[in-house]
């Protein structure tokens, strides 16, 4: 087996949402673009997949018609280094999208993200209970996630 592929059912913006996708997330790029043949589902010489690359991670975008809707249950989950990345990542994905709680947001196609600095799993992971439930009440108080408010909680649990 080569892997697992997660595949992104859109109504007709597959290769719209890869092209953004692909510019705002570092070491990223679309592979290949397949269109729809005569017997193939949909219009002919219409973008019917588009095979990318998020940082490495290879997806697949389908235009498969307005049959599906993207729900929150399924969520692309990005660890962030720095406070800089988690910011710029939050703009660029939450624009004409809708900005959530805890670092969860919508993006303008549907998709879910979780926009989350690597150091909160290193926080929550902590032996002291105090301090993890201390972190906890600080997130359940965010939209963006703030590196610096979830170190002052760790620090006062």
């Amino acid at each position: 087996m080569k892997g697992i592929e997660p595949c992104l059912w859109f109504d007709v913006q597959a290769e719209q949402a890869a092209k953004f996708y692909t510019s705002i997330i570092k070491n990223s790029k679309i592979d290949y673009i397949s269109y729809s043949g005569a017997e193939s589902p949909g219009e002919k010489g219409k973008v019917m997949t588009v095979t990318f690359k998020l940082n490495g991670q290879d997806f697949m975008a389908l235009n498969g018609g307005p049959i599906f809707k993207f729900t929150p249950p399924i969520s692309l989950f990005v660890n962030c280094e720095n406070q800089v990345e988690v910011d710029e990542l939050w703009e660029k994905l939450s624009e004409g999208g809708e900005k959530g709680q805890c670092g969860w947001l919508t993006d303008k196609y549907g998709i879910s993200w979780q926009i989350v600095p690597t150091i909160l799993g290193e926080l929550m992971a902590d032996k002291d209970t105090k301090k993890v439930e201390s972190v906890m009440h600080a997130m359940l108080q965010m939209t963006k996630l703030d590196i610096v408010k979830l170190k002052i909680a760790y620090d006062q649990g």
